[in-house]
């Protein structure tokens, strides 16, 4: 049976843990909301994006003059790229565990394509530069700070340029999205080629430029806009993962205080106990 010195010491070291992880809470949810309304705001940048392609897709369809788009052009998937979106840091629960686990899944079910891995995030680096060879890229520094729009540039060009040049077939991405505080959505997406949006509702747009050339240019720029929504969702969902394990783990350390000092106070009280039987015996063996 362990000591009161060992039991006080212990419940002291679970104090100290139990500061820090309130600590990492109060952190998260203050990070947690500056990202949850750059998230809100990307939303609807997204879906008018989307709207739009759709009404220009649906305007070069109908004036097709038999050029085809080299971002539109689908391929054989021999050659796949993965993005793998991660955080920087742990203690956030499932958060990273699930999104490797889907990547190796993925990677599982392509055996007869060869996945090159673009490593986005600390532990995604971590895990899989011990595991695989066929890494094209790693970014470790993005969830360092705010998530900036240079950094899905830098992502985006490079994969299109790859996918321009036929040195991939296909992009897919993987990562979470804010679905609320308490849970995360951990969403698998193919990028490349652009499977364009279906037509929601006619807008009678006034083109300067032929509808086929103004489709062209706004592909870059979805794809774009699609890789800084999943940054923003995916630092978004982090920091709201960290926050639940901070608390879960707050409240289990207030369990195990409380489990301490009851067996503290049974040790003491047995203690004492055995005291009093000895002064007692003591004394009835000198009459």
């Amino acid at each position: 049976m362990p000591s009161l010195i060992d039991l006080r010491r212990r419940i002291r070291s679970v104090k100290n843990t139990r500061q820090i992880t309130k600590a990492m809470k109060v952190v998260s949810a203050a990070k947690l909301r500056r990202a949850q309304d750059r998230v809100l705001s990307a939303r609807p940048y997204a879906q008018i994006i989307q709207r739009m392609l759709a009404n220009v897709a649906q305007a070069a369809s109908e004036q097709h003059d038999g050029e085809t788009i080299d971002l539109l052009v689908v391929r054989p998937e021999k050659r796949i790229q993965l993005l793998v979106i991660t955080a920087d840091r742990g203690l956030a629960g499932a958060f990273n565990s699930n999104v490797l686990k889907a990547a190796l899944k993925f990677i599982q079910e392509h055996k007869d394509a060869e996945v090159q891995l673009e490593l986005i995030g600390r532990k995604a680096r971590d895990f899989f530069k011990k595991r695989s060879k066929s890494i094209s890229g790693e970014y470790s520094t993005i969830f360092q700070k705010v998530v900036r729009y240079e950094d899905a540039l830098e992502i985006a060009r490079k994969v299109i340029e790859r996918y321009r040049k036929a040195e991939i077939d296909s992009v897919y991405l993987v990562g979470n999205n804010f679905k609320s505080m308490m849970a995360s959505q951990l969403v698998m997406n193919r990028i490349l080629p652009i499977e364009l949006p279906e037509k929601q509702e006619q807008i009678d747009y006034i083109y300067e430029q032929p509808p086929a050339e103004l489709l062209a240019a706004l592909l870059p720029r979805y794809i774009e806009s699609q890789i800084l929504r999943a940054l923003l969702e995916s630092a978004a969902a982090e920091h709201a993962a960290r926050m639940t394990a901070m608390e879960a783990a707050s409240s289990n350390a207030a369990d195990v205080i409380d489990a301490l000092t009851l067996k503290m106070n049974r040790v003491r009280q047995a203690s004492i106990t055995r005291e009093i039987i000895e002064i007692v015996s003591g004394a009835a063996a000198l009459d």
